[in-house]
């Protein structure tokens, strides 16, 4: 049974701990979701990035559809036993990747029409059409099919556009099997406080497990980002969990979770770790610099994860203009470890009363 509760809030600001219990196990928030796009979280085996105190994950229903097939997944036991994961699963609707991958496509009021990105076949992607691929692949939260329109869009298109994933979000709920299964809607509106409103009471009125604030970091600037997703959580309910979409750079989680967000997700920590980017409690490292040719330093002297304690930045460095396949795992594995570190720094920080300070040190860039 899903089931959300707050179980510590934050005294100077809206950051909160809390608990999600779910039919796969229990989340305790603030938390980071890794991005498992084809059921894989890039370079990591699922022990790896259970060990790294990661609890939940998001796999991509548009990809999971396309290749190998929902229906292939459930026959084959769901997509826990599919990919060794026996934690929460939160599967996505598909409606971004269906917009920004598909070269063809035309949204309709039913659904969206668009050729896939591998083979160049046709399909048509409405509200009920998602829930049942999501329900196939047996995820712990589903998200309802939603419009995310371009950040620049004029504001009758991004008008329409809101209506329109309200409109989907009552189809999606609709089509659910299993009316206990979680689903989270998702507020639109773009950069416009009236449409987030509206978008936000209007999903109220249908009724979610969950609510999600999404068409944000898409090209908008840094302060438009955080005014309107604190704009935007300020009307969602504070007994349900609320969840900041893509967004995953360390400062905007520390940013959104101060507003009372919930939960995360982001590519950012595995496909910068691919590009040889670092995070690090100071600041980041671009390893393939010429500069650390002979570094025989660790990343970060400060960090106790697999890569820091046995790796000089030289030796990473080498692995990356190798283009070495260790690379990617040993870099991947570090960004996801000072995530993991991140949240449990956060957590900790709200559960000893201290988070204020310990959003002062974050930017201070002294831990």
């Amino acid at each position: 049974m899903f089931k959300f509760e707050v179980i510590k809030k934050d005294k100077d600001t809206g950051a909160r701990i809390g608990k999600i219990y779910t039919d796969h196990g229990i989340i305790t928030t603030p938390a980071f979701m890794p991005v498992a796009t084809r059921a894989s979280v890039k370079g990591m085996t699922p022990d790896e990035v259970r060990d790294l105190g990661f609890e939940i994950v998001v796999v991509n229903a548009y990809h999971m559809y396309l290749r190998p097939g929902h229906i292939t997944v459930k026959e084959l036991g769901g997509l826990h036993r599919f990919m060794a994961w026996d934690n929460p699963i939160l599967t996505d609707s598909g409606g971004f990747q269906v917009l920004s991958l598909s070269k063809v496509r035309k949204v309709k009021e039913e659904g969206i029409l668009f050729r896939s990105h591998i083979d160049g076949s046709e399909h048509f992607l409405t509200p009920a059409k998602s829930i049942e691929i999501q329900e196939a692949l047996g995820a712990d939260i589903m998200m309802c099919l939603d419009e995310c329109p371009p950040h620049d869009a004029p504001y009758e298109y991004i008008k329409r556009s809101t209506d329109l994933t309200t409109k989907w979000a009552r189809l999606s709920k609709e089509a659910r099997s299993n009316p206990e299964k979680p689903l989270f809607g998702i507020v639109q509106g773009g950069v416009f406080p009236e449409l987030r409103e509206k978008s936000a009471l209007e999903l109220l009125e249908i009724g979610f497990d969950g609510y999600a604030i999404g068409g944000l970091g898409i090209g908008e600037s840094k302060e438009e980002t955080y005014e309107i997703a604190e704009f935007t959580a300020s009307y969602l309910p504070y007994d349900k969990p609320r969840y900041l979409m893509g967004l995953g750079m360390p400062e905007d989680i520390v940013e959104a979770v101060s507003m009372g967000i919930d939960l995360f997700d982001c590519v950012l920590p595995t496909r910068n770790a691919r590009n040889g980017s670092l995070f690090t409690n100071r600041g980041k490292v671009v390893i393939k610099n010429a500069k650390y040719e002979k570094d025989d330093t660790p990343v970060d002297e400060n960090c106790g994860c697999y890569t820091c304690t046995r790796f000089s930045k030289a030796y990473l460095r080498h692995l990356y203009q190798a283009s070495e396949i260790l690379a990617s795992r040993l870099l991947t594995l570090h960004n996801l470890y000072y995530y993991g570190w991140l949240m449990k720094k956060i957590r900790e920080a709200i559960e000893n009363g201290g988070f204020s300070s310990f959003r002062s040190r974050f930017y201070s860039k002294e831990g």
